[in-house]
């Protein structure tokens, strides 16, 4: 989500580019939230890579930060300009190797592969820098109509490693308690099921496993807040302008977590804490305390918190009409 930022803010540099994106499989969904994308093709679907080896383009950005086939690829795609991390010997098979830091915000990282464009961000930002089509905000209407048109604060239990769990008996809890004051809403995959069943007994609304990833952008865009870990649905939740109340424990928070008073970091910064580097998380030998220090109580006062200023709402962004050719 945050290489979205940059693709928002290069559509408001250069209104008439034509932009391709080559993606995977399992995010290739998430640029349907990105107006003007000319088209979104996947490297894992043999027959979309083969029409991406055949497209000319002025200009291709690798936004792959460590591994080397990305960068192999664009060095055969047919391109003027190749801009991507000069992370390891990557910077070979590029015309434009861009310096890559650990420690630096990942929207700044991806702001920086424009420079070379001439385009630096600044005004050109966009915010939100997420929309939802109308089709999914119709399906999002008939999935919330149990809800009755009440306000709801939205939930991620989930996350891609155990290390980053802060517990289905919490998030639980925490419904609990803010039910008192508002709808819960669970969102998520079919891998989320068994912990969003835990939360659907305090009355919550269950959705997690029922929808795609763009319909669940869709609830959140309808919601209050959201409450998750370190995970992409944290991202999508930022860029659709939607509060929220994030869990930070091995995941580096000076590089992933939110920004901005809409937003607040909830981060125990043990000394051990963060472990994550270069995108790997090792085995906890401590059972993830950085996350199971973090308390009900000081989740359910940040979410009050927020829900207290009541100055939030979701206005989607207008699509920019995309004949510069960029492929990302």
């Amino acid at each position: 989500m945050h290489l979205i930022t940059s693709l928002r803010t290069l559509q408001a540099c250069y209104p008439s580019a034509a932009i391709d994106i080559l993606a995977e499989r399992r995010n290739a969904d998430a640029f349907n939230l990105c107006p003007g994308i000319r088209s979104v093709r996947r490297y894992d679907v043999p027959s979309e890579f083969i029409v991406a080896l055949r497209t000319r383009y002025d200009v291709l950005i690798d936004t792959e930060q460590w591994h080397r086939l990305s960068a192999v690829i664009s060095r055969i795609v047919n391109a003027g300009v190749r801009i991507g991390f000069s992370t390891n010997d990557r910077r070979r098979l590029f015309t434009h190797p861009i310096p890559y830091e650990q420690e630096d915000y990942e929207a700044d990282s991806f702001k920086r592969l424009l420079a070379p464009l001439g385009c630096d961000g600044g005004d050109n930002f966009v915010d939100p820098y997420l929309a939802v089509a109308g089709r999914y905000a119709e399906t999002s209407d008939s999935l919330l109509a149990p809800l009755k048109g009440k306000p709801f604060v939205a939930f991620f239990t989930g996350a891609s490693i155990f290390e980053r769990r802060w517990g289905a008996d919490k998030f639980g809890e925490l419904a609990t308690r803010l039910r008192q004051h508002t709808e819960v809403v669970v969102v998520g995959g079919a891998v989320d099921r068994g912990d969003a069943e835990m939360v659907e007994r305090t009355g919550a609304l269950n959705l997690a496993g029922k929808t795609s990833l763009v319909e669940s952008a869709a609830i959140i865009a309808r919601s209050s807040l959201l409450v998750s870990g370190d995970s992409g649905i944290l991202h999508i939740a930022v860029g659709l302008g939607i509060p929220t109340v994030s869990l930070f424990g091995p995941g580096r928070a000076k590089k992933w977590a939110p920004r901005g008073e809409n937003h607040i970091v909830i981060n125990k910064n043990l000394p051990c804490s963060p472990c994550t580097t270069f995108g790997y998380t090792p085995k906890c030998p401590i059972n993830a305390r950085c996350m199971a220090e973090i308390t009900v109580d000081e989740v359910e006062q940040a979410v009050m918190t927020l829900l207290a200023r009541r100055k939030f709402r979701y206005a989607p962004t207008k699509a920019l009409t995309s004949p510069m050719s960029v492929g990302i």
